[in-house]
């Protein structure tokens, strides 16, 4: 996905996006909420680890639980 360009600026503080329809968010945005598009340097790509198979499962290996939050009543995890 390319980067969000502004339509126009509306206020000091508010612009509104460019966006394709199929996107839906609101086109009207704060200013805090827009950062310059960087392009990713190729080393920073970061590949998934392979998930190892037990009992025919996928599985993968935990290093560290970052974060946790209940989503529909069920725990969702951040880890690395």
């Amino acid at each position: 996905m390319e980067p969000y360009k502004i339509k126009k600026i509306i206020l000091e503080n508010i612009v509104e996006l460019k966006l394709l329809v199929l996107i839906k968010i609101y086109l009207v945005v704060n200013v805090s909420r827009i950062v310059i598009y960087q392009e990713q340097i190729e080393k920073q790509k970061k590949i998934p680890p392979l998930p190892v198979e037990i009992d025919k499962e996928k599985k993968y290996e935990v290093e560290k639980i970052l974060n946790r939050r209940d989503m529909r009543e069920k725990p969702k995890y951040l880890v690395k």
